[in-house]
């Protein structure tokens, strides 16, 4: 905290803080935070003006005191005259610098920053429910969760339940997740389920693909509804809506 009466206290805080800036901004991972930091450096700058002027000031309000380590009291007070003056001089550079950081902050106050693209994207791999899900529901009853991705794993093709999931539009941005859910994530894998409800879903974690317009709306529901999975016997690889269809049946409202 600044004491406002100790110079050399506050000049020493000044510096840690400074140090921590530079640190901090090593690495700036969301560049909404550059235009604020942009001002307080300016406001920062502004003030350090003033103080390189107050102590060139101080140095000549007290030339009377000054001498040399040998006691040569004429050199001692050239000394704070020139010290003075290098003070001035660096007080007019940081205005300088002021200037041009004015500058930047203006342009900076006018970039609108997109939004990262997410890294990674989740696709459905197998949904089920009723009675094809009572066998997963007693692995992760006896089992653990664990034990019930290892075995919904083999539902997983590979490319071609990533195509499937492309084609049919059941990518996320998160692994999909209703309020009545339970999710446990193993590596790659989320296990998405619902004792109270009676389905079980497995999505698997992929890098994120190249923007598609053809399925764009699909993209970002995943932290709401999920759909439809992959079945083994041939049927529909998807089932629409699957968790929205089982709520509404039981009168759920998710």
């Amino acid at each position: 905290m600044p004491t406002f009466n100790d110079p050399a206290a506050d000049a020493r805080e000044a510096s840690e803080a400074v140090r921590g800036l530079a640190h901090a901004t090593q690495r700036i991972e969301n560049p909404e935070v550059l235009y604020p930091v942009i001002g307080e450096l300016m406001a920062t700058t502004r003030n350090l003006s003033q103080v390189l002027d107050q102590l060139a000031r101080a140095h000549q309000q007290h030339t009377g005191r000054a001498m040399t380590d040998s006691g040569d009291r004429e050199a001692g007070s050239q000394l704070t005259f020139e010290a003075a003056a290098a003070l001035h001089e660096a007080a007019a550079h940081i205005g300088q610098a002021d200037t041009v950081l004015d500058r930047a902050s203006n342009r900076a106050g006018q970039i609108a920053w997109r939004p990262e693209e997410p890294q990674n994207r989740w696709v459905s791999v197998v949904f089920l429910q009723g009675s094809e899900a009572e066998p997963v529901m007693e692995i992760i009853d006896r089992q653990g969760p664990d034990a019930a991705i290892a075995y919904l794993a083999a539902w997983d093709y590979g490319e071609e339940t990533v195509s499937a999931a492309m084609e049919n539009g059941y990518v996320y941005e998160t692994a999909p997740q209703t309020p009545a859910d339970r999710l446990v994530t193993d590596g790659d894998y989320a296990l998405t389920f619902s004792p109270d409800l009676g389905y079980v879903g497995l999505s698997r974690r992929i890098d994120a693909p190249e923007p598609d317009p053809v399925n764009d709306t699909a993209v970002g529901r995943g932290a709401g509804r999920h759909r439809g999975a992959g079945r083994p016997d041939g049927a529909s690889w998807f089932l629409p809506d699957a968790i929205a269809e089982v709520a509404e049946t039981r009168g759920l409202s998710l």
